[in-house]
């Protein structure tokens, strides 16, 4: 069983994103963040195996959150999924720590990608184009 943690401000997307993730019978949201700083915290707590986190939330960005959430030594894999994808913001969620990339636009993919994620390989999906980077 995968433990997935969403960590996102807004309370439909993070029920939108926990109904689609438990439609697979592998996958369970083992909490929701409503920021970066309560996703950094969570992710101490709750010890997940992966992480759906938007870029923009109060607090503490999805950026910030994640080099926080690196900074312990944990290797979680982090998913970025964000309304405003752009060039600029997947090379610094590259640098962040974020293992994959993807548009909230795209939500389609969110299975390609948690299964990307798991093998040990990235998803950066470049919507603007439909391939995976």
């Amino acid at each position: 069983m995968v433990r997935i943690l969403i960590a996102d401000d807004s309370p439909p997307v993070r029920r939108g994103l926990r109904t689609l993730l438990e439609l697979n019978s592998d996958w369970q949201v083992c909490g929701e963040a409503v920021d970066g700083a309560d996703a950094v915290e969570k992710a101490r707590q709750l010890a997940p195996d992966l992480i759906l986190m938007d870029f923009s939330m109060p607090q503490m960005d999805g950026v910030q959150a994640a080099y926080e959430i690196t900074k312990t030594g944990k290797d979680i894999p982090i998913l970025l999924f964000t309304l405003n994808l752009s060039p600029q913001i997947m090379e610094l969620a590259r640098k962040a720590g974020f293992r994959g990339v993807m548009s909230k636009a795209e939500i389609s993919k969110i299975p390609y990608a948690i299964k990307a994620l798991q093998r040990g390989e990235t998803f950066f999906y470049a919507c603007q184009t439909g391939r995976n980077q």
